[in-house]
Formats: structure tokens, C-alpha cells, sequence
């Protein structure tokens, strides 16, 4: 048990944030309260501040025990711990998805504007992502997109097998790319790497490679390295969600 007297065990609490709301809880009688208690929500509202600003790789329990200006042992009255977190910052990003009822005629628009939010939300803060892989969907604000998503599938007369692997490919792909924009960002602003993020310089690089060796490289430079803000990314969430309609 937690050492906080009267406090819910913060295992306790993660369990019950999988589980549908209880209209009969908080019946009972109220936990004791110390003078300007740390929340949950400050927590998570904290833990995105740094993000925000440091990127994700920054956050840490003492980065975040900092923050909040309190010790990294207190912050495990709320947390279980790094993994439970990043549940959490996944699950406040999740609650800001709107989900569409829906459509079988736009099913195909509908999963790829849900996938844009959360690439959207993703973006906001540098490297969130990371934290979304290899995450088993069990928050209940993950499960309802996942379950939303399912719906349009389903809807979308994608079989049940399919549709539920797709999700798994379409996050999957969502969280990669965002991870990998994070980091090239960052490394483009810290190693001043120009070539990272400008087109003309890897075209120059491409079209400069010896000819005999790379032909296609230096024949196609151009198509190598084509595409402006999030044209790679639309191509590849069609190229998905077209495979799936014609299965």
C-alpha cells in the first residue's frame, strides 16, 4: 500500500481508469486531503509542459518531480510508474480526438481524418509517440478510439480479422511517422544538419553519387526526395486505407 495514509494505492487508481465509470462510487467517505495536494491532472498537465518544450526524451520522474517542484517519490502517490505516465499522456491526447458516427460511403475519409488528428495531437509535443508503442490499449480514452475506428471499419464492410490488424498498422505507421518527423526536426536545430530537413540539399547529394554505381538513385533524385509538409504521409495512409477497400 501506498505510504500516503488514507490514500487509494496508485496501482489501485490505474486499475480504475480501465474501468467504466461507477455511478455509486465516491459514495463512501472521502480520503483525507493534505494543503495543496499534487493531481493526477497536474500531473499529466505538467508532464506535457515539458514535453512541449524539451521534447519527450526530457521527460523524466525527476524532470517532472522538478516541475512540479516536489520530489520524485511523491509523484508515485499518482503514478505507478514511467510506463503508467505515458498511459496517461496518451490517454489525455485521446480525449481530444473527435470520433465521427460512422458512414459506410466515407468510411475511407472518415479513418484518415481520425488518424490526421492524432498524427495532429502527436506533433504538438516533440517525440510523444514513442510513447504510444509497443502500449496495450487499455485506458478507456485509448479504447475508445480504437473502438471508434473499429466502427468505421466495420462499417466500411472491412472484415472484422482485417479491420482490427489495420488499426494496429495504421497507429503503428502514425506514431512512426511522427516519431521520425520529432527527430529529425530536433536533430536539424541541434546538429545545425541542414541536409536533414532541405529537399535541395539531398537532391544535390543524390544527383552527386557516381552513376555506374546508383543508377536509379541519380536518375530519380528528384522523385526520391519529392514532397512538401505531409504529402509522404497522405500518400501512405491512401495507400493503406485503398488496400483495404479493395480486399
Amino acid at each position: 500500500m501506498s505510504s500516503y495514509s488514507g490514500r487509494v494505492n496508485p496501482r489501485e487508481r490505474r486499475a480504475a481508469r480501465h474501468r467504466p465509470p461507477n455511478p455509486e462510487a465516491g459514495a463512501g467517505p472521502r480520503p483525507r486531503r493534505r494543503k495543496a495536494p499534487i493531481t493526477v491532472e497536474q500531473v499529466v498537465d505538467t508532464a506535457l509542459g515539458v514535453i512541449a518544450t524539451e521534447g519527450y526524451e526530457a521527460l523524466t520522474m525527476r524532470r517532472l518531480a522538478a516541475a512540479l517542484d516536489t520530489g520524485p517519490a511523491s509523484l508515485y502517490a499518482h503514478v505507478v510508474n514511467k510506463a503508467d505516465l505515458d498511459e496517461l499522456l496518451i490517454g489525455r491526447l485521446c480525449a481530444a480526438l473527435v470520433l465521427p458516427r460512422p458512414d459506410p460511403a466515407a468510411w475511407r475519409e472518415q479513418i484518415r481524418d481520425v488518424c490526421v488528428q492524432i498524427r495532429d495531437q502527436y506533433l504538438k509535443y516533440p517525440g510523444i509517440s514513442r510513447a504510444a508503442l509497443a502500449m496495450a490499449p487499455t485506458d478507456l480514452e485509448t479504447v475508445r478510439v480504437s473502438e471508434g475506428m473499429l466502427a468505421i471499419l466495420l462499417t466500411g464492410g472491412v472484415p472484422p480479422q482485417t479491420a482490427a490488424w489495420a488499426i494496429d498498422a495504421l497507429l503503428l505507421y502514425v506514431a512512426a511517422y511522427c516519431l521520425e518527423t520529432s527527430i529529425a526536426r530536433q536533430r536539424a536545430a541541434d546538429d545545425d544538419t541542414v541536409w536533414v530537413r532541405d529537399r535541395d540539399e539531398l537532391l544535390h547529394r543524390f544527383a552527386a553519387l557516381p552513376a555506374e554505381t546508383f543508377p536509379h538513385t541519380t536518375r530519380h533524385a528528384a522523385e526520391l526526395t519529392a514532397g512538401e509538409g505531409h504529402d509522404r504521409f497522405d500518400f501512405t495512409l491512401a495507400l493503406m486505407i485503398d488496400g483495404l477497400a479493395h480486399r
